[in-house]
């Protein structure tokens, strides 16, 4: 198949996915914080910046506003263009792929995509987030989850659905990461608070930000731990949003892609999914704590990043067009990670 229409699947299945992702993690914050520190406005708005360092925008945010409180945030992650992660953004971009292969996505899907898009663009959209951001954020996710449904029903599963499945679960473990990692930029306010009910509180809304909270109980039957929370986001085989489970089937797009058998590699990019995988099959949470929870969450993302860098190299960029237009176009598609 082409590697312009591969790329736009790739990053079409990617933005959506992270669309729905920022939705989560707003939304859930933003009301479980509300109800938390509905009398302390000052805690409340401590919250954010956590929330952008953990997306690696805070130097962008901070180019546009000096203090991170509910306002400025929820609106640069949500409806703000000069953010490239914001909501609003990601739909724009994943229409604007969508659009590139019409032809080669079902009506149904175009439609839904085409739906959401003048939905976020919509003169009411501000007002339906004024007048109540749950419900805003439930049409984004209830969207996606469509998006998701018709993706796996009303085309056939070939290349290019391998290619929409590497960039679905390659930026759903990325984005669990950077929500697990919000709990390390949260400091809390003395060390006896450790395991204390604001600690527990934090890792509450981790679980919930990632839809993991019911999951989570029905596989332990017991309170919130930090060993127990981090174990089910990261280890957990069965779990769709744990980062093992999305790096499995990354990795079994990319050897179905490749004709391989589980163990065989023919180019470094499975080579790359495959060890991650070991690590993450072979791996006890007091391993990761050990290392440092937050110095293993940057360890993913960068394996992650080489997945994706590897998977350009191998089906996206082609060397033989260098001076053609299509490169430069591609390079620019590139970018947009």
């Amino acid at each position: 198949m082409l590697s312009r229409v591969a790329n736009c699947i790739y990053w079409m299945a990617r933005y959506i996915e992270r669309a729905d992702n920022i939705a989560r993690l707003v939304d859930v914050n933003l009301q479980l914080l509300l109800d938390y520190f509905q009398s302390d406005k000052t805690k409340l708005d401590q919250y954010w910046e956590p929330i952008l360092k953990s997306l690696s925008i805070e130097e962008a945010f901070h180019a546009k506003y000096q203090l991170a409180n509910t306002d400025c945030a929820t609106d640069f992650l949500t409806f703000d263009l000069s953010n490239p992660s914001s909501i609003k953004s990601c739909i724009r971009t994943a229409r604007e792929n969508a659009r590139l292969v019409r032809d080669q996505i079902s009506t149904e899907i175009w439609e839904e995509i085409n739906r959401l898009y003048h939905f976020v663009n919509a003169a009411s959209a501000e007002e339906i987030w004024e007048s109540s951001p749950s419900e805003f954020y439930r049409q984004i996710r209830q969207s996606s989850q469509i998006f998701q449904g018709l993706s796996s029903s009303t085309v056939l599963h070939d290349e290019a659905w391998e290619f929409n499945q590497i960039g679905k679960y390659l930026e759903r473990a990325d984005m669990t990461t950077r929500i697990l990692d919000v709990k390390y930029h949260i400091l809390l306010p003395r060390v006896e608070d450790v395991g204390g009910a604001l600690d527990t509180f934090q890792w509450l809304v981790i679980l919930r930000s990632t839809s993991a909270m019911e999951a989570y109980m029905k596989t332990y039957n017991s309170d919130v731990t930090p060993l127990q929370a981090a174990e089910f986001l990261i280890l957990n085989n069965i779990f769709p949003r744990a980062v093992r489970f999305c790096i499995r089937l990354v990795d079994s797009a990319l050897r179905r892609l490749a004709h391989l058998r589980e163990g065989e590699f023919s180019h470094p990019v499975e080579k790359i999914s495959g060890k991650l995988l070991a690590e993450l099959d072979y791996s006890a949470i007091e391993d990761v704590f050990q290392y440092g929870l937050h110095e293993y969450l940057d360890h993913l993302q960068v394996e992650f990043n080489h997945i994706g860098e590897a998977m350009q190299q191998t089906y996206i960029y082609s060397p033989a067009q260098e001076m053609g237009s299509e490169v430069i176009w591609h390079q620019q598609q590139i970018q947009q990670q």
